[in-house]
């Protein structure tokens, strides 16, 4: 976790959040600091190591540097514009999924618009728009939505990605055909649980639905169970989707289960309860389809 700021300008972090953050083993990262000098972490007045944005962003470069084929050894021996330089050089000519995230997470810590823009073109442009969102958006959203819970990152980081993204989503909507139902046809409301304000990875979602056809109903956050159990009466064979960042915690997973299965006793409807939270829960009823992200959450839907 983040640990506290000794002043309001300098964010701190533990070497663990650059693991996470970078996908950079711990154990590397100190190997890398004692050979070759590349960071100097700072002491807190308890003797506690900690490391600046700074330190963040330059390891993140580092590494997609080092991923795209730089020794380590000189990348370590660059200057600061150098590895600016050659971090340009790489632009959005990358072809594996780990250096497009981290282009989009360097864009997202230095608030980069215009770089966060060109890389989702570029990767739209050459694999779709639905792969867009599928493989590269719904991941990166997953790993901002743990680094925001552990406090790794700043809610302005999160809210800043999460715009931009919502502004490509809200056109990619607009221009879908409107798509109708029958009264036994499949039909998707796409919800909050109550207290769950993080919407985008459900209109993500939402997107992906309705490009492959179906009627899909966004209904947004902090829908009361109730609600779902009164659509029932019109939409029979309603299948419920929800994509939880920060509801339920893991320690009240069980309870929002036999919640739900309480609130829907007597209906058809059926539940996809996807996000962290749910990976390697077992679920309590066939009613209940339980995800750890969004790719198998979009695999069972687009089966069905």
């Amino acid at each position: 976790m983040c640990l506290s700021n000794v002043t309001a300008s300098v964010q701190e972090f533990s070497i663990k959040d650059l693991e996470h953050f970078t996908g950079i083993k711990a154990h590397t990262i100190r190997a890398w600091e004692q050979r070759y000098g590349l960071l100097s972490p700072r002491r807190t007045s308890t003797n506690i190591r900690f490391y600046t944005s700074e330190d963040l962003k330059l390891l993140l470069n580092v590494g997609l540097l080092n991923q795209n084929g730089h020794k380590i050894s000189k990348i370590a021996s660059m200057e600061e514009r150098e590895i600016k330089a050659a971090i340009s050089s790489l632009g959005t000519t990358g072809t594996s999924e780990d250096h497009w995230m981290g282009m989009l997470k360097i864009s997202m810590l230095n608030f980069d618009e215009q770089l966060f823009r060109s890389v989702s073109k570029t990767y739209e442009d050459q694999c779709g728009l639905s792969d867009l969102m599928l493989k590269l958006y719904l991941p990166f959203m997953g790993e901002i939505g743990m680094l925001w819970l552990t406090s790794a990152i700043c809610p302005a980081h999160e809210h800043f990605v999460s715009n931009l993204i919502r502004q490509r989503l809200f056109r990619a909507v607009d221009e879908l055909p409107p798509v109708d139902a029958g009264y036994d046809d499949d039909v998707f409301a796409l919800f909050l649980p109550e207290r769950e304000i993080h919407d985008i990875s459900l209109m993500m979602v939402h997107f992906l639905l309705r490009k492959a056809g179906y009627r899909s109903l966004f209904l947004g956050q902090s829908v009361p169970l109730e609600d779902l159990v009164q659509m029932s009466t019109q939409f029979p064979a309603l299948k419920c989707v929800a994509y939880c960042t920060t509801f339920p915690a893991e320690n009240g997973v069980p309870d929002y289960l036999r919640r739900v299965l309480r609130e829907s006793s007597g209906t058809q409807l059926k539940f996809h309860l996807a996000g962290r939270v749910f990976a390697n829960v077992d679920t309590p009823d066939p009613s209940i389809q339980l995800h750890g992200n969004g790719q198998s959450l979009i695999g069972a839907l687009l089966s069905t």
